[in-house]
């Protein structure tokens, strides 16, 4: 499912127009960012929790020459999926 499909069905599931439903996701998709910039957590019930952690710095390698190369320390974004969403998934409803 791409952004347009996801769009299409927030719209027919919440009986919005399509571009209500665009300004809708989209304000979603910009709160979630600024908040994990901040560094905040974001947890919906049922589907899961959206968070940032700390990947220290590492020694790695280079695929093509096998020379070692060093990976700089970062922030990444974790998702772990709830309990419902998991469930769901697995006993495909």
């Amino acid at each position: 499912m791409n952004k347009a499909e996801l769009i299409e069905a927030i719209a027919n599931g919440a009986k919005l127009t399509k571009a209500d439903a665009g300004r809708a996701l989209d304000a979603t998709i910009e709160s979630i960012h600024k908040a994990l910039k901040k560094g905040d957590r974001i947890g919906l019930v049922g589907f899961g929790s959206f968070s940032v952690a700390k990947r220290a710095a590492r020694t790695g390698r280079n695929p093509q020459t096998g020379k070692e190369i060093k990976i700089a320390a970062k922030k990444v974004v974790k998702f772990k999926a709830g309990s419902e969403l998991a469930g769901s998934v697995n006993k495909g409803k």
